[in-house]
């Protein structure tokens, strides 16, 4: 199994972006947490399916990272789908006027696809 110093430029900031992803989320999970936990309840099945939502989302890219980091291929469509999922909700921050948070989180997803589809990244997943 070749090691990460192995892996082509593109790929290996591919891996960056997505754990990064996958940190960022994790920590909108915990917050999220902590404030079903003291916020007053309104809606206690909405806050859990959020907060849900995110520790998943943040667990998906987590592992998407990890097995795109030891050369599997499968990892990449789902890595893709993700990063236009994401793209909606920059989308909605950059209309809402929070376009500083909005475009970098939009860079950060276009950024990602386009590594994951370089040939350089193709051929290190060994797809034609």
């Amino acid at each position: 199994m070749p090691d990460s110093a192995a892996l082509p430029a593109s790929l290996r900031w591919a891996v960056g972006i997505l754990a990064a992803e996958a940190v960022g989320v994790g920590v909108i999970a915990v917050l999220l947490v902590y404030e079903d936990l003291t916020a007053e309840a309104t809606n206690l099945r909405s806050a859990l399916f959020v907060t849900c939502y995110a520790a998943a989302m943040a667990a998906v890219l987590a592992l998407l990272a990890v097995y795109l980091a030891k050369r599997r291929s499968w990892p990449r469509g789902p890595a893709i789908a993700l990063q236009l999922i994401i793209l909606l909700p920059a989308y909605n921050l950059i209309r809402s006027g929070v376009a500083w948070l909005g475009v970098p989180v939009a860079v950060l997803a276009i950024a990602t696809i386009v590594l994951l589809i370089t040939p350089s990244t193709r051929d290190a997943l060994g797809i034609r």
